[in-house]
């Protein structure tokens, strides 16, 4: 048995694909006819009376966060199934769930409907249901009876697989409803032509379908292979669930991602109808579960699957958008209350005070119109910005205009909340701003390899901030005068991303900027990449960037701040019109006790112990930056703990050139931007 997948993906052995047929041409109907007798067929094939299989799988749930979510997911939660499969003509099945255990990265409680812990069988039958009929129930299949009258057929391409029993020829087949306001699918069917059998189905539902208002989309490949030289049968699928908050619009995204092979087929062996009682799916005594041998760790396991850069969900999601000409396959409400992260509503610092604000998404028709409003209890100063966007699965353009208190620095250097914790409460915050004021366009592409391409141009202008609030103890340090002239300002940025959960990537940014004052150019370079060489992780990264001399203050590049990482006490940041930094970390999983929380939620039977090493280089003079360069290269290491799911993270480092410790406590870096 030969896997198809990739060949089908990519069109390894294309043959005479000839002039594209029109929708509902009379070959493509007699085709899907052909199917869909077969597939009836197939249940009463007197040939294949039963069998008995075997299906590992991950299921994954994973949190994509940040603005325009366009970074690659986090891993909150790991579960890994081995599952007994059996089937038995005309339509009875089983799944026993043999193997089963989890993988907890992030606090979470999730709990999974029973059908996302097994494969599906009978390619979803004659009507589509996901979620136990909660979140998709009743959608017509294609090959059902019912789909000629309900959907469109366009015969797209062709192709030949050379098998060990025989030469395959493959058409691909797209399909659309005829309503595109009913519950539907819409996607590609690729159909073995001299059988009519289903080799493989790729689609996505119309908003309509979605039962569950928090459905964002849902995305299904389901690959078979030819087993014995004459059945089609389940080889691969992958299903994908992605939710939002249909109350509150945050930059934040919830994906559900199940991922399973097939294979250990026997056929014909007798099967009693007593196996096939009761619910479909089930899971075998606990006992039985935990003598199960698996045959490597869990961190193994997942780090292997993970490894494996699969772009078929995108390259589905992108075929839905194409055949629902552009119409959109999420489902989003018209209008949610929203802010780009919780410090938007209520947040503190030296130049502000308390601030507290809110925000608003409308969505009338393909637009996105995202507004904030924000107000400073000591500065007394109104702030807030209006977005206008349009999407598609590769594109985005949007026009902006805002006037919002930013920090200096292209990285954060500690979590929002905790910052304004710190400062309300002791006087500490580690940030430095300025008043930007800015109107600006962006067009954004995701070419194929996962490389974005992006270029904004528009007009800034920074204005400088004074110290306006108290703390309740200590006293703040005052904040740099970063202000600059108006200035029209282009960037032009690539990025290249692993298809992959937790792959590195390079991003490339370059900036111009021409005004009243000198004209500057910034260039910026970022990479991280992930080893695991046999014992743990070992996390890589780095970035480094140049600024001509007539770069402005609030531009300047910064390091540090926080920790063993300092170059002054009162500007604890180092700084330069140049630079470079980078580090390694040695990430290890060690046991450790857990605490019950609640019923549902503990600490944690791991704490994530990480010893780590850094180390920087900046330098050159920026007009009215109060920030000091390294004098030289600069090393940090220490070590790092995390606990409670590694969500708070505790560090202690050690400047190796002057000999002075730091200690910060954090919450994880992966939640910063919705905090």
């Amino acid at each position: 048995m030969n896997s198809i997948a990739a060949l089908l993906l990519a069109g390894a052995i294309l043959q005479d694909t000839g002039p594209m047929q029109a929708w509902n041409d009379p070959y493509v109907l007699s085709l899907i006819h052909r199917a869909i007798a077969r597939r009836s067929a197939a249940q009463a094939d007197s040939g294949l009376k039963d069998f008995r299989a075997r299906a590992h799988g991950f299921v994954f749930f994973l949190g994509q966060l940040g603005e325009q979510l366009t970074d690659p997911p986090r891993l909150i939660k790991t579960d890994q199934l081995v599952l007994e499969v059996y089937w038995k003509a005309p339509g009875m099945s089983k799944q026993r769930i043999v193997g089963w255990r989890d993988r907890l990265d992030l606090p979470s409680d999730i709990q999974y409907h029973r059908d996302h812990l097994g494969i599906v069988m009978g390619g979803f039958g004659d009507r589509i249901q996901l979620g136990e009929g909660t979140e998709v129930r009743g959608v017509p299949h294609p090959l059902s009876p019912a789909g000629p009258a309900l959907y469109d057929y366009w015969l797209t391409d062709s192709l030949a697989l050379d098998l060990p029993h025989r030469r395959v020829r493959v058409y691909e087949v797209t399909v659309r409803p005829k309503d595109l306001g009913a519950p539907r699918v819409a996607g590609r069917l690729y159909l073995d032509v001299d059988y009519a059998e289903l080799v493989r189905f790729s689609f996505e539902f119309t908003p309509s379908a979605y039962l569950d208002r928090t459905l964002e989309r849902i995305t299904v490949v389901l690959d078979n292979g030819l087993w014995d030289g004459r059945f089609w049968l389940p080889r691969r699928q992958e299903i994908e669930i992605r939710r939002r908050s249909d109350v509150l619009d945050l930059p934040a995204r919830g994906i559900i991602r199940g991922r399973w092979e097939i294979g250990d087929y026997q056929f014909n062996l007798g099967l009693e109808d007593e196996l096939f009682r009761g619910p479909e799916i089930v899971a075998a005594p606990r006992q039985e579960r935990e003598r199960f041998v698996w045959p490597e760790t869990i961190d193994e396991a997942v780090a292997a699957e993970l490894a494996v850069e699969r772009a078929d969900l995108q390259e589905v999601r992108a075929t839905v958008s194409r055949i629902l000409e552009r119409r959109a396959a999420a489902r989003l409400p018209a209008v949610q209350p929203g802010v780009p992260s919780i410090s938007e509503v209520v947040r503190v610092n030296r130049v502000e005070g308390m601030a507290v604000g809110a925000g608003a998404t409308l969505r009338p028709g393909p637009l996105e119109i995202k507004g904030s409003f924000s107000y400073g209890a000591a500065d007394r100063r109104a702030k807030g910005a209006v977005r206008v966007s349009w999407r598609s699965e590769s594109w985005y353009a949007g026009l902006l205009a805002s006037r919002q208190v930013r920090d200096a620095g292209d990285e954060p250097q500690i979590a929002p909340l905790v910052n304004s914790l710190l400062a309300q409460e002791a006087g500490i915050d580690y940030g430095d701003y300025f008043l930007l004021d800015r109107v600006e366009g962006r067009l954004r592409h995701a070419g194929a390899g996962s490389l974005d391409v992006g270029v904004s141009a528009g007009v800034e202008r920074a204005g400088d901030l004074a110290v306006a609030a108290s703390p309740v103890r200590g006293t703040y340090r005052e904040n740099p005068p970063l202000g600059s002239d108006p200035y029209l300002v282009v960037r032009l940025e690539l990025v290249r991303r692993g298809v992959s959960v937790g792959a590195g990537g390079i991003t490339l940014e370059a900036e111009g900027g021409s005004g009243p004052g000198p004209d500057y150019l910034r260039l910026r370079g970022t990479w991280s990449a992930s080893l695991r060489p046999g014992l743990g992780e070992v996390v890589l990264g780095g970035s480094g960037g140049w600024g001509s001399p007539g770069l402005p203050a609030h531009r300047v590049f910064l390091w540090g701040g926080r920790g063993a990482a300092r170059c002054d006490d009162v500007w604890p940041r180092c700084g330069g019109r140049y630079g470079a930094s980078g580090g390694a970390e040695w990430r290890l999983r060690l046991p450790f006790p857990a605490l019950q929380l609640s019923p549902v939620i503990t600490t944690g039977r791991q704490v994530i112990v990480a010893p780590f090493f850094k180390a920087a280089w900046f330098g050159g003079v920026v007009a009215g930056a109060p920030w000091s360069g390294t004098g030289g290269v600069l090393p940090v290491g220490g070590v790092a703990v995390e606990w409670l799911h590694q969500l708070l993270r505790l560090e202690v480092g050690m400047d190796l050139r002057e000999g002075r410790l730091g200690v910060t406590l954090d919450i994880n870096r992966v939640l910063w931007p919705i905090l």
